[in-house]
């Protein structure tokens, strides 16, 4: 992979989990880091690179989006913002569509109308419920590729380049979402009953310094003209494991039983039991971390 070190980058939802992690990486690369925020962001994320990044309060319009892309004199952007809901309630439509449809559609215009022409997106694997070439496993799905479908536009009458990575569930060290480490870490400290599903389902977990390789490489292929429109890639481990056998592996690593109630509750509507698999895979990115070796470092770092 290499290393450009005058390269001006924008990261939208870089106060996230994987945001701030591609913004860290950015920095310590020597790439000149801007992000836009919302004025409710929080940025406990960026505490420790803050000071070196521009940071942008967006008002929520378009016009000024294209000021702050131009007054960035943009590379390349990052686009990972978005609001994410596994199961949506209908007062959650309206911010669905505004976050993950309408802010992205905004970005792209601003870019375009400001000449930048590289964009590393960001999709998922739940828009391929049973592996079908379009089939959303929920409205957040639905969205990403109502984008998606929105960049075409785009993409046929300017010179927008642009590769989507398509995540599956990431994890790592000192991860602030509730996900499913935070919850058994709970779970192990107070001993006290969980009721989950039968925990048959799949699942394809993406420790996140592979994850920030994938953005790197999606980014070197922009930069180097090898991007051929629109390309899109699943960055998965391909090696997916039951939720059983992963609070088991779990259990074994912290030499801790935990009182979870298997079938205790049922599954969610469209619940994901296999990952999409047939998916592209990113040329030259290859996961490093093997999903022992990334719980392993999950629980030593707390």
């Amino acid at each position: 992979m290499t290393e450009n070190r005058s390269s001006r980058a924008l990261i939208t939802g870089a106060t996230g989990f994987v945001g701030s992690r591609l913004a860290q990486r950015l920095v310590s690369k020597g790439w000149d880091v801007h992000v836009i925020v919302r004025p409710t962001s929080k940025l406990e994320q960026l505490e420790n690179i803050k000071s070196r990044l521009k940071i942008y309060e967006h008002d929520g319009s378009t016009e000024q989006l294209e000021n702050i892309v131009s007054a960035a004199n943009l590379d390349i952007v990052f686009h990972l913002a978005s609001l994410f809901l596994a199961q949506h309630q209908s007062k959650d439509v309206v911010p669905l569509i505004q976050s993950n449809v309408q802010f992205g559609t905004q970005l792209v215009e601003a870019m375009v109308q400001n000449g930048v022409y590289q964009l590393v997106n960001t999709g998922t694997s739940w828009q391929h419920y049973e592996n079908q070439d379009y089939s959303p496993v929920c409205l957040y799905a639905a969205t990403k590729q109502a984008f998606e479908m929105l960049l075409r536009f785009y993409l046929e009458i300017t010179p927008l380049k642009v590769v989507t990575l398509k995540l599956f569930d990431t994890y790592g060290p000192n991860d602030p979402r509730p996900k499913l480490f935070r919850l058994l870490k709970t779970v192990a400290e107070r001993q006290e009953p969980l009721a989950m599903s039968p925990g048959e389902q799949l699942i394809d977990l993406v420790y996140i310094d592979d994850v920030i390789d994938a953005y790197l490489i999606a980014a070197e292929r922009l930069q180097t003209g090898l991007t051929c429109n629109h390309e899109r890639y699943a960055v998965s481990l391909g090696r997916p494991v039951s939720l059983k056998e992963l609070v088991n592996t779990y259990e074994q690593v912290t030499g801790k039983k935990l009182p979870i109630r298997w079938g205790g509750r049922p599954y969610r509507p469209r619940e994901v039991m296999v990952p999409w698999n047939t998916g592209e895979k990113l040329p030259g990115w290859e996961s490093r971390i093997a999903l022992l070796e990334g719980i392993k470092r999950v629980i030593a770092d707390g």
